[in-house]
């Protein structure tokens, strides 16, 4: 029970993160232009994102326009564009595998590996949410560092955007998400190693008193012997009776006056040994 709210916990902050991570990849707010010195009052707004740059105006016209050329773009930002695609199309990814491999679904129930496909999901979102961390980290620390260079003028200057404080979020709710599952999977594996199949006392030979696959008792007679001494004492046995029947026949014969004692081969029952038989 434990690892099912584990998994939903994991599961849903990981679907927060990837609509978070998605918000960030598609809006243009990663950096707005910084009402600082001269430039504090203004009628215009900048704003640059991933695709587009936008500029609202005073009046509340707002207007947006793609990048013309994508080589034509800053390595930068380039590469911040493909770790934000990247980023979504894993918790796309992550999002289908967690939920066929979630003990709250019944896809691949009664199967063993369907707690290591929720793992395969919840390294989905961590990965995600790495990606999703690089790009949004860098472009702070650029936004920063440009920020605080005296000689740049103000009107050049942006400040932090409210789609990298989305981002920032978005990848944390996928990392942390993608670790629940990555635990709850854990859990339960280790769960269904201790719940296993438990062999009776004496495993793999019968314990002492119970029949082997019918569940009576054994009586005395019953006891389990090696076959190979068992011929032995068997042989011994017989020897021994056969001695004690030469005797008791030579005695009768010579004594006749004790007739008390009975011809072995006239009572079968005299001399007869049950202990070495099964």
């Amino acid at each position: 029970m434990a690892s099912a709210a584990l998994e939903l916990m994991g599961f849903f902050m990981g679907l927060l993160g990837m609509l978070g991570t998605l918000v960030s990849t598609v809006l243009p707010y990663w950096r707005t232009s910084a009402h600082i010195g001269p430039n504090i009052v203004t009628a215009v707004a900048n704003m640059k994102g991933l695709w587009m740059e936008c500029v609202y105006q005073s009046t509340g016209a707002f207007q947006c326009e793609t990048y013309n050329s994508m080589l034509a773009l800053p390595s930068d930002l380039q590469a911040s564009r493909a770790l934000m695609v990247v980023s979504v199309v894993f918790s796309v990814l992550a999002v289908v595998i967690s939920t066929v491999g979630m003990q709250c679904t019944i896809c691949m129930e009664g199967s063993a590996a369907k707690g290591r496909v929720a793992g395969t999901g919840g390294g989905l979102f961590l990965t995600a949410g790495f990606l999703a961390l690089i790009p949004v980290s860098w472009t702070t620390h650029e936004v920063v560092q440009t920020f605080y260079q005296a000689n740049l003028p103000s009107s050049l200057k942006y400040e932090l955007g409210d789609c990298l404080y989305v981002g920032l979020a978005a990848a944390l709710l996928s990392m942390l998400g993608g670790g629940l599952l990555c635990v709850s999977c854990c859990e339960t594996a280790d769960g269904g190693r201790r719940g296993g199949r438990r062999h009776g006392g004496g495993y793999p030979y019968p314990a002492p008193g119970m029949g082997v696959g019918t569940g009576r008792a054994r009586t005395s007679s019953q006891t389990y012997r090696n076959p190979t001494l068992q011929m032995g004492v068997n042989a011994a046995t017989k020897a021994a009776t056969l001695a004690r029947s030469h005797t008791s026949t030579t005695t009768q014969s010579s004594t006749p006056a004790q007739g008390a004692k009975k011809d072995p081969r006239r009572n079968p029952a005299v001399g007869y040994d049950v202990t070495g038989y099964v």
